[in-house]
């Protein structure tokens, strides 16, 4: 009987901190779709509209070039003082946000948010892997990425409203309360395990500072490029140049470093290399239906902008129904065949993209996006699963950074690379010079436009074109897949009753009797093969539903 009610007291725990995680990330989720309505409203107060793309240029460069940075603390010194400073710093970054008196201050107190964003976005992706064994982990990640679905869909009319009916500084000021309630469960119900005292960790803060130098140049040098700035200016390349510096300091740096902020085993390991590789093509072909579509349904489809928002919305609510029926599937053919059955549908769906008829309906994208995020949800999360498992609690934050720093990575290139070749195809489809911005805003006024048809099917080529380079990102991510990952994921397997912790800056959360041993170092691919096999074979007889 104490067992048993020992065994319900840490099941609501572990049902608390869940309700955190989902909490914390919807106030990463939300941001974006809250404050893009809102922009008006701010520049019409504030003034500054020749800057105010900074509002998520500044916030997305904080939050991408601190996630190493987290993961490596997280390692260090556990998930919970790395969440909680995390979640302060975006509280106190929305306070200010809500107080600022310029543009100039309200793009610093965004950098401010981003930066507890960071912590937010590695850490609740870790602390969620920690909770739950190899075998319950898809249903914590089905809901943390149904989160992201929901935000999508609510973002837009939440912030409308409190914009239309209050003020847009209540834009911010909304996160308080949910921001507080997350973080006192978290301080409640967050119990991590108690670490073997030992030598003091030392942070590697030289490493931290030229992370965080090589990241932020070079992601201004991509958001930038093309926008403030022509890519061949001496901006672009006096910062492509310092940005490479930068890399090469942090080279240096970390290969002296005795416990580097980024290690060199994260790419010296072929499973966390090959999702590495494998998540930053995924953030590369993301960017043409998060970006483009909408521009193509509202200037070719000529939908409103609620129906453009429906047209990519269907994508991001089947995305994490597919992510938690995908264990069905890896559990019989392993994680990286079930990952390249994914992304092998994806490029045909984004390939299939540029036959739909001109203009034709909206049906026919949406149904596109349908199958698009049924494939992406088969193709991210057993990735995602997998080589979180095939690391103890000392090194799972480290990867987790890594995984998403890779992702955000692919989606700041993809956004600069695909914006070139859609500016390219309009150019020469107009015969000078011009932007897709530019063309979308001159359609929203009709009879300002002399040849509209002629400009819609200028946009319809560009994103047409957009959509072909996202295809080919697919391919790329498939050959990694099937090059680079091993066929089966060492997963490794995480200390049952009365194990001791394993050794190092943590110890492993928890009874975790599930997963399978890992391989040791060196081991080939056939070798590997029977310990993923086994945790196909050990599935339940039944089949149960999520």
């Amino acid at each position: 009987m104490e067992a048993t009610a020992a065994e319900t007291r840490r099941t609501d725990r572990r049902g608390a901190v869940v309700a955190a995680l989902m909490l914390v990330m919807a106030l990463a989720a939300l941001d974006a779709t809250i404050v893009s309505t809102a922009v008006p409203q701010i520049v019409g107060s504030l003034g500054g509209f020749s800057v105010f793309s900074w509002l998520f240029s500044g916030y997305l460069l904080a939050a991408t070039v601190t996630l190493p940075v987290y993961g490596k603390l997280s390692d260090t010194f556990g998930r919970k003082p790395v969440l909680i400073a995390g979640c302060a710093l975006f509280l106190a970054g929305s306070v200010l946000c809500a107080l600022a008196w310029n543009m100039g201050s309200l793009i610093a107190f965004r950098v401010l948010q981003g930066l507890g964003g960071g912590a937010l976005q590695g850490t609740v992706q870790t602390v969620a892997a920690d909770l739950y064994p190899l075998k319950e982990r898809p249903r914590i990640q089905a809901r943390l990425s149904t989160v992201w679905a929901v935000s999508a869909v609510a973002g837009p009319a939440v912030g409308g409203l409190l914009t239309a009916y209050a003020d847009w500084r209540w834009i911010f000021l909304v996160n308080l309360p949910v921001g507080a309630f997350a973080l006192w469960l978290i301080v409640r119900h967050l119990h991590e395990p108690v670490r073997p005292r030992g030598a003091r960790h030392r942070v590697d803060w030289p490493g931290a500072l030229a992370v965080f130098a090589a990241g932020g140049v070079l992601l201004t040098a991509l958001v930038q490029g093309g926008v403030a700035w022509d890519w061949l200016s001496t901006p672009s390349l006096a910062l492509f140049a310092a940005g490479l510096a930068c890399v090469g300091a942090v080279v240096v740096i970390e290969r002296r470093a005795a416990d580097p902020i980024i290690p060199g085993w994260v790419w010296r390991r072929r499973p966390i290399a090959a999702v590495n590789l494998a998540l930053g093509s995924l953030g590369l072909l993301m960017v043409a239906p998060t970006v483009f579509l909408p521009t193509y349904a509202q200037s070719v489809l000529q939908l409103t902008p609620t129906g453009a928002g429906f047209v990519l919305s269907v994508m991001t609510l089947r995305w994490p129904v597919s992510a938690a029926l995908s264990q069905h599937v890896y559990r019989r053919i392993g994680f990286r065949n079930t990952a390249m059955i994914g992304i092998s549908a994806a490029a045909c769906v984004l390939f299939a993209f540029p036959l739909l008829p001109y203009p034709g309906a909206a049906w026919q994208p949406a149904l596109l996006m349908l199958l698009l995020g049924a494939a992406l949800g088969l193709f991210q999360l057993p990735l995602i699963v997998g080589v979180q498992s095939t690391v103890g609690w000392a090194e799972r934050g480290t990867t987790t950074a890594s995984v998403l720093f890779c992702r955000q990575i692919g989606q700041t290139v993809g956004a600069a690379v695909f914006g070139a070749i859609a500016n390219g195809v309009l150019s020469a489809r107009l015969g000078g010079a011009g932007s897709l911005d530019s063309v979308a805003k001159s359609l929203d006024d009709p009879g300002s436009v002399a040849d509209a048809d002629r400009l819609r099917r200028a946009v319809d080529a560009a994103v047409d074109s957009v959509y072909v380079g996202a295809a080919c990102a697919a391919v790329l991510c498939l050959l990694v897949l099937l090059l680079l990952a091993p066929r089966r994921f060492p997963v490794l397997q995480e200390p049952g009753p009365g194990s001791e912790p394993e050794p190092g800056p943590g110890s492993e959360p928890g009874p975790e009797p599930d997963a399978d041993r890992a391989s040791p170092a060196g081991e080939t691919d056939a070798q590997q093969e029977p310990q993923e096999a086994q945790l196909t074979r050990t599935r339940p007889k039944k089949r149960h539903t999520d």
